[in-house]
């Protein structure tokens, strides 16, 4: 294992050593996420994203993954090299954190009966709820179609948002829903009960333990 292998295989020592979710990324870990998403080391990357997704399988609803600005950035250099792309630093890291470089995403991922008749991803909400029972509700909600099967079980990132299905083309398999969170309101250090309705109706529940991330 040469110095980089060494350096990641710290890093995601570190990361299962972490007290908590980073706010705010300083150079470091700027620097230490673009490292991870720019390995090549597959099992690494995939020893770092397992804590952030859930397995909830309980229909429609399959996974819960959590996007911190740590794995967001992890994430967008890991797409950016796999697109063949050989710059990346600080200054694209920054752009991909955008104008709230403090929030977190929670990505709902779906797959719908295959007779359903949607003709869009329905308003499925997400709330995190509180250990005191505070309800705290998302800044921002988008949803994305799916049309035709899923093609790999992977967090699809950058996860894309709207759009409309062909006319003729596979019928509706599923879908996102992006539920964006202001980190600075979270505890670092608390765990969440994730709520997932649509309407009146709880469809399902998970937990998050930000402890746990990075």
């Amino acid at each position: 294992m040469g110095c980089t292998g060494l350096l990641l295989a710290a890093l995601l020592a570190f990361g299962a050593a972490a007290s908590a979710f980073e706010q705010a990324l300083d150079p470091r870990s700027l620097a230490e996420a673009i490292d991870l998403g720019q390995s090549r080391i597959d099992d690494m990357r995939s020893r770092f994203h397992a804590p952030y997704r859930t397995a909830v399988m309980q229909p429609p609803v399959d996974y819960l993954d959590v996007v911190t600005p740590f794995r967001r950035i992890a994430l967008d250099a890991e797409a950016h090299t796999r697109a063949g792309g050989r710059l990346y630093g600080q200054r694209e890291a920054l752009a991909a954190l955008g104008d709230n470089p403090s929030r977190i995403d929670l990505v709902v991922d779906l797959t719908f009966h295959p007779l359903n008749n949607y003709i869009g991803v329905p308003e499925f909400t997400v709330t995190l709820v509180a250990p005191g029972g505070a309800r705290i509700e998302p800044v921002a909600i988008s949803r994305a179609p799916r049309f035709g099967p899923r093609l790999s079980t992977a967090l699809p990132y950058p996860y894309l948002t709207g759009g409309a299905g062909p006319q003729n083309g596979p019928s509706l398999g599923g879908g996102l829903v992006v539920a964006g969170f202001d980190g600075r309101a979270l505890d670092p250090n608390g765990t969440y009960v994730v709520l997932i309705r649509e309407g009146a109706k709880d469809v399902t529940r998970a937990t998050v333990n930000f402890a746990r991330l990075r």
